[in-house]
């Protein structure tokens, strides 16, 4: 497990031109159901992302990163707090807004681990709790929260503001100037907070539905609307960059372009089999992942390293020097390495979850698919005796099943699944019995 002790060791790894800086800001900008395949550095061609391929160019881009679920509300309680969702209680489908769960106030985000000596904020999209105790996003670590409960489609929606010294405000937000208007606020908080490190969480509700493109956006796109909000992203990333090279904060910075889940109606998956909400297949988690840190990183790395957003936590405190939040399970690994020297994966396997049952298992190599949705049902392959084993390496669309031809692959990923649902599947809070066709 990662100890205090990580920032020195990854002093050694980073270029020496970063050695003694002050410590790393953090900027993650979390795309809401952009698609794998919709950023130019991965093969797009009816979407043009001129900034994400300038950060690909500049930094690193992994191609084997995933999303801890395969829908919003538990991808992003992986992501802040290093664990796989189902620890948390949030990991059965997303919180709606007649719903009264949450983020329990016991889990440590990445803002809580990084205070002190951060300044934080939250701006977008929260959906981890609008009710008390999980609301607002200032009780887990965020000095500053302006943004929406939940998803823009869904009802009461209001844009709310917290902060040192601020009540809680409500407001009516035009869907069509939010992409806008959060990046403004985030450029505001950045220059604001330039004198200290910060940690900025940027979670947009693009390109999620509806999609409502800025004026200077709608209908540039060969690909829809779709295509024209995740251009507005892009040109709002280009202007992040831009400001951090304006403040002197280029080097200094580490930025990092993501995603919550897979596509949903729109967008592509590239290769990839399903979308978002798809039971097992990559489609509905692996997403997007670029960083860019000049001061840091090396420029142009293209890592196949399997890796999840629940590494974010630990890479993020081992590049701030910080300490893993003491007595708690943390299924996210260190990345830095992997960023820095090109190192394989920590992960020997990565667990993928549909709601709260494991659906897939994810090696460097090989992929294990044991629940898919058809006609309505949700099927337990591997209790009919047709657990599907892939060769990423050679079938990245998880198009052929190779079981019979590899049986000691699927043997051991058929153990290690079985022990992951006897760790992982009794702390499920939503226990519901399964629906299968009559006769089976």
């Amino acid at each position: 497990m990662l100890r205090a002790g990580a920032g020195a060791l990854l002093g050694a790894a980073l270029p020496a031109a970063a050695r003694g800086r002050r410590a790393p800001s953090f900027i993650v900008v979390l795309a809401d159901d952009l698609g794998w395949g919709d950023v130019g550095s991965n093969g797009a061609t009816m979407i043009a992302t001129p900034a994400l391929d300038r950060m690909a160019r500049e930094g690193v881009r992994m191609t084997d990163f995933y999303a801890s679920a395969n829908v919003c509300t538990p991808s992003r309680a992986g992501l802040l707090t290093g664990r796989y969702p189902i620890r948390t209680g949030l990991a059965h489908e997303v919180i709606q807004a007649k719903d009264t769960n949450g983020l329990p106030p016991s889990e440590v985000t990445i803002a809580e681990a990084l205070k002190p000596r951060y300044a934080t904020a939250l701006i977008g999209k929260w959906h981890l709790g609008h009710v008390e105790p999980f609301w607002p996003p200032t009780v887990q670590g965020f000095d500053l929260f302006h943004g929406l409960p939940y998803s823009h489609d869904m009802r009461d929606l209001g844009l709310y503001t917290a902060g040192p010294g601020v009540e809680l405000t409500r407001e009516d937000p035009d869907l069509q100037t939010l992409t806008e208007r959060f990046f403004d606020r985030a450029l505001a908080f950045v220059e604001a907070e330039r004198a200290r490190p910060f940690f900025l969480m940027l979670a947009l509700t693009a390109p999620h539905l509806p999609l409502r493109p800025g004026a200077a956006h709608a209908g540039h796109s060969q690909a829809g609307p779709y295509g024209d909000v995740v251009e507005e992203v892009d040109a709002g990333v280009g202007r992040l960059l831009d400001r951090l090279k304006a403040l002197g904060l280029d080097r200094d910075t580490v930025v990092i372009v993501t995603s919550d889940n897979g596509p949903w109606f729109d967008g592509s998956a590239g290769p990839h089999r399903d979308a978002k909400g798809g039971s097992g297949w990559d489609g509905g988690y692996r997403v997007p992942f670029i960083v860019r840190a000049p001061g840091y990183l090396p420029a142009g790395r293209v890592s196949d390293a399997i890796a999840m957003n629940t590494d974010l936590l630990p890479t993020l405190l081992a590049m701030a020097g910080q300490p893993l939040p003491p007595n708690v399970a943390i299924d996210g690994k260190d990345l830095t390495r992997v960023w820095t020297a090109g190192a394989a994966s920590p992960h020997d396997a990565l667990l993928l979850f549909n709601n709260e049952r494991v659906a897939g298992i994810r090696t460097q190599r090989w992929k294990l698919v044991v629940r898919s949705y058809y006609r309505g049902y949700e099927l337990p392959l591997d209790r009919f005796g047709l657990p599907l084993l892939f060769d990423i390496a050679r079938d990245p669309g998880e198009r052929y099943n190779v079981a019979q031809r590899h049986p000691d692959v699927a043997k051991d990923l058929l153990a290690r699944l079985a022990a992951a649902r006897a760790t992982f599947e009794p702390m499920g809070v939503r226990r519901a019995p399964e629906r299968l066709p009559a006769g089976l």
